[in-house]
């Protein structure tokens, strides 16, 4: 593990009120609105909403990438909101916080080996060389991949195995927070099960995890809570079970009726148009 020994009581992450907005200010676009969400450690918690929902805007105001407009933002129990880019870095060289992205192949160095890319973290947060190739090897087997891919470059591996080095290159340096970017969208099917059943695991280590997804399927069977995010605006949470079997938004069943995998045929079309026009009105 990196940083400190001893973790904070309380939220790994804790949003309270924040609103993102973009553009100048006579432009301004609003990204959120009054957002509030929390993740436990050990807590897997689904970011749902599709494309423009303000799902990634919440990933990078997390990582410290865009700023608050207003609200606060606690990482570890560090108050993060006013962070400039000498503390964001500081905070992500200690590996607190990672990011997992959609596509392995583009946040791969194409020119590193799997071994380079997976000791650089570590060598950033003050490694020796040994200690992190020691490290890395100790790790392999969580993320089911064999030694022997370590010599080879990211274009060299198959796209499963690809984004399983992109997870192991977040979790080698023992994080608290991982936030994971449509992780298993570019997928086929058994190893979009391989890498969910690998994040099942880390429930284990205490680690919390942000898993953002348009797909409501790929998110049921992994997350403890669903966040469902319309138009910068959080417009229902809770845990997931409630939330598949209950959904008390418009806009979640329509989400719901769109994902097959929970249901043995997507919701009536006439149904899912009048839930469209509700929320266009």
């Amino acid at each position: 593990m990196s940083g400190d020994t001893t973790p904070p009581a309380g939220p790994v992450l804790e949003i309270e009120g924040l609103q993102v907005h973009y553009g100048p200010r006579r432009r301004r676009r609003r990204a959120l609105h009054g957002v509030s969400l929390s993740v436990a450690p050990g807590e897997t918690v689904g970011l749902i909403g599709e494309t423009g929902s303000g799902k990634s805007t919440l990933a990078r105001a997390a990582l410290g990438l865009v700023r608050a407009s207003a609200g606060t933002l606690t990482v570890d129990g560090e108050d993060v909101t006013s962070y400039g880019t000498r503390q964001w870095r500081a905070l992500r060289r200690r590996g607190v916080i990672q990011y997992v992205f959609q596509d392995p192949l583009r946040s791969l160095d194409p020119d590193l080996s799997i071994e380079d890319s997976l000791t650089e973290p570590l060598l950033i947060g003050g490694a020796g060389r040994e200690e992190a190739a020691a490290r890395v090897r100790a790790f392999l087997p969580r993320v089911h991949l064999d030694e022997e891919l370590l010599v080879r470059l990211p274009g060299e591996l198959s796209g499963g195995q690809r984004q399983r080095v992109a997870v192991a290159r977040a979790l080698v340096t023992g994080p608290r927070l991982v936030i994971l970017d449509e992780p298993v969208s570019a997928l086929d099917s058994a190893n979009r099960v391989q890498v969910l059943r690998i994040l099942e695991e880390l429930r284990a280590d205490g680690v919390a995890l942000v898993f953002i997804s348009h797909d409501l399927g790929s998110v049921a069977g992994v997350a403890d809570r669903v966040a469902v995010l319309y138009r910068g605006e959080l417009v229902e949470t809770g845990p997931t079970r409630d939330v598949v079997g209950a959904p008390r938004h418009p806009y979640t069943r329509l989400l719901l009726g769109s994902a097959p995998t929970l249901h043995d045929a997507p919701a009536d079309r006439a149904e899912r148009d009048a839930l469209r026009a509700l929320l266009h009105a």
